[in-house]
């Protein structure tokens, strides 16, 4: 049901427009304030769908309860409400995010067709920002134990500002999903997430790799080429397993942090960049810093909030949840049709001991879904999920 708040000083007005937006439709949810102060009172307590302002009104006038409530909650479409003289004030108004105005006394037509073009547009604005807040089926995060739901917690806060994150936990437990849900929730979502695997590439290259290098700086460097951190700009760059990049390349990764600018390989040119930066690493950081192989100023740059991604054995009740999950995923791959698993075979799965966590289990579920009969039985369990 819509609702709708009038703010108006005058109550023969505030009667009149209520009378034609309830006649109009008997679902809307009307009601009233008598003047700018208590309108944002309401505003900020209620979450309304639409809202019509007065502009001249005393206490707080509409000018002024429209910048206040754009601050409060900027998708409410909000129609002033003026008089003729008010034309100029009201047009400014448009400018301040006034969806539009309404001179007095009110049209009937257009007043009707405001009501039902400003509330398909906060159904417009709501449903993007759900979209844009719903992660991709990709880097779904399946589970509902307590650390999973620790884990979802702390990304809901987090991923809206631009605070860095540092991800642990063991190989193969999902921290690159944990880092695709920070990007995809957050407002940087529209611009790229380019991801790095710090051990996947060589000592010598890590520095071009991450900040581009310039024509002639080494051998083979026949051209200008950008960075990963260039490539990022606007967006998140993610640096898995960050414990094994050199102390050379954390220096350079350190200044980018402090400086928000980086230089190319071979350049003494700063390029300023706007990144955000999630980093992840499988490796004890504190015990690679007493060890002379990780900077502690780097660490503490990059740890301002810590994630802990469990291992698989830390989080059984789980299991259920994401063999079926593996199951429907794989049978779209593989254009085949879903494959149960009996209730033995799961509570056999959740007794496994599983050292290569997230990553293991799947390989495990669809090579029973490609050898196990059309229910996967716990004698399939035995026979083919064995190490």
């Amino acid at each position: 049901m819509p609702k709708i708040l009038i703010i108006e000083d005058e109550a023969a007005i505030r009667r009149v427009l209520k009378k034609i937006i309830s006649e109009e439709n008997d679902t809307y949810n009307v009601e009233e304030a008598e003047d700018g102060l208590q309108g944002i009172e309401m505003i900020m307590n209620t979450d309304y769908d639409l809202v019509f302002c007065d502009i001249k009104m005393p206490k707080m006038d509409g000018v002024e309860v429209l910048e206040k409530a754009k601050k409060i909650k900027p998708e409410i479409p909000i129609v002033m409400i003026s008089g003729h003289g008010d034309l100029e004030t009201a047009v400014n108004t448009m400018r301040l995010g006034a969806f539009d105005y309404i001179s007095k006394p009110p049209d009937l037509n257009r007043l009707l067709n405001t009501v039902r073009n400003a509330l398909d547009r906060k159904e417009l604005v709501v449903e993007n920002k759900r979209l844009k807040k719903k992660v991709s089926k990709n880097y779904e995060m399946v589970g509902e134990s307590d650390a999973i739901s620790h884990i979802k917690e702390i990304i809901e806060k987090v991923a809206p500002t631009d605070a860095r994150v540092l991800i642990t936990g063991p190989n193969g437990t999902g921290k690159e999903l944990v880092a695709h849900w920070l990007h995809e929730k957050s407002d940087r979502s529209k611009a790229t997430m380019v991801e790095v695997n710090c051990a996947a590439i060589p000592s010598e290259l890590i520095e071009s790799e991450l900040f581009g290098h310039v024509k002639g700086s080494f051998t083979g460097a026949n051209k200008d080429r950008a960075g990963k951190f260039e490539t990022a700009n606007s967006g998140t760059i993610f640096l898995d397993e960050i414990g094994d990049m050199s102390l050379s390349a954390q220096a350079k990764v350190l200044r980018a942090l402090q400086e928000n600018k980086i230089s190319r390989v071979g350049s003494d040119k700063d390029i300023k960049v706007n990144v955000r930066v999630v980093a992840a690493t499988n490796k004890d950081l504190k015990k690679e810093i007493s060890e002379g192989r990780f900077r502690e100023d780097l660490y503490h740059r990059l740890a301002v909030i810590l994630i802990q991604v469990p291992a698989l054995n830390d989080r059984r009740e789980d299991i259920p949840l994401l063999v079926d999950f593996f199951s429907q995923k794989i049978a779209e791959e593989q254009g085949g049709a879903k494959k149960a698993f009996s209730k033995e075979a799961i509570q056999l799965l959740q007794e496994y001991d599983w050292t290569g966590n997230i990553r293991e289990l799947r390989n495990v579920v669809e090579r029973l879904i490609i050898l196990g009969e059309k229910e996967v039985t716990k004698s399939d369990v035995n026979l083919f999920a064995s190490k």
